[in-house]
């Protein structure tokens, strides 16, 4: 009886503290696409600072892994914004193309100092 009478008195509470959060998290129709990409964008900031360090650290199979997390983020982050303009598009492809060549002149640059030293 006492142990129903106990759980009967903090059942209430219990519950509203569980409830609280989802309670607290009422936002604008606007607001959550334009959080979602502000978050996008910093993540893909930090995948490519990471990938830089990660580069200039020789480390390219951990760069090799961050550009495939950034282009699983940047799929995630397309399919949940509003569609870009092909301009756009265009423009993050072409954006992409020069970094990975610019990345391929590094590791090409790497491949010919090691070969050149002398064993």
């Amino acid at each position: 009886m006492r142990r129903e009478l106990c759980v009967k008195r903090w059942l209430p509470i219990v519950v509203l503290v569980l409830a609280a959060p989802a309670f607290a998290q009422v936002t604008e129709p606007g607001e959550g696409a334009a959080s979602a990409s502000s978050s996008c964008q910093a993540e893909e900031a930090a995948l490519e600072r990471d990938m830089d360090l990660a580069r200039s650290r020789g480390q390219m199979l951990r760069r090799r892994q961050l550009a495939e997390n950034l282009d699983a983020l940047r799929a995630r982050c397309l399919s949940s914004e509003s569609p870009q303009s092909r301009a756009a598009r265009i423009d993050k492809l072409e954006h992409d193309i020069r970094a990975l060549r610019a990345e391929l002149e590094h590791a090409e640059a790497q491949l010919r100092e090691l070969k050149n030293e002398r064993p």
